[in-house]
């Protein structure tokens, strides 16, 4: 699985435990988690600056400590302050690596999300 293309990015986000894909911001792919209006934000696919596909991801602070400096991996801009990194195809990430951290990233939105919503849901593991 190539998580940099767009279908790829989709359908392994889109199956995680009660997520799912919205187009918005001129066709960008956001991956969120929980229901309705009240639901999360983890991973974005966007066509970048021009330069080809970026991912951006939620990231705890020790990973987001940990990629900020990595090759093809920058602060996101605007998100930066929420500890969200942009991964380019170059950076230095395998695809499971990449795939770790966005299932990471779906555990962080899942559990910022209101208490009684999570029982709501169901647990995500």
């Amino acid at each position: 699985m190539n998580i940099f293309e767009r279908d790829s990015f989709e359908t392994f986000a889109g199956n995680l435990p009660h997520g799912f894909i919205v187009h918005q911001w001129g066709g960008a792919s956001v991956a969120k988690v929980g229901s309705g209006d009240r639901a999360k934000i983890f991973a974005i696919f966007s066509d970048g600056d021009g330069d080809g596909p970026a991912i951006s991801f939620k990231c705890s602070d020790m990973s987001f400590d940990l990629l900020k400096d990595e090759h093809g991996v920058r602060p996101a801009p605007y998100l930066a302050r929420a500890k969200w990194v942009e991964v380019e195809p170059e950076a230095a990430l395998d695809a499971d690596l990449l795939s770790a951290y966005i299932v990471q990233a779906h555990a962080l939105a899942f559990q910022s999300l209101p208490k009684t919503l999570r029982i709501a849901l169901g647990p995500i593991a």
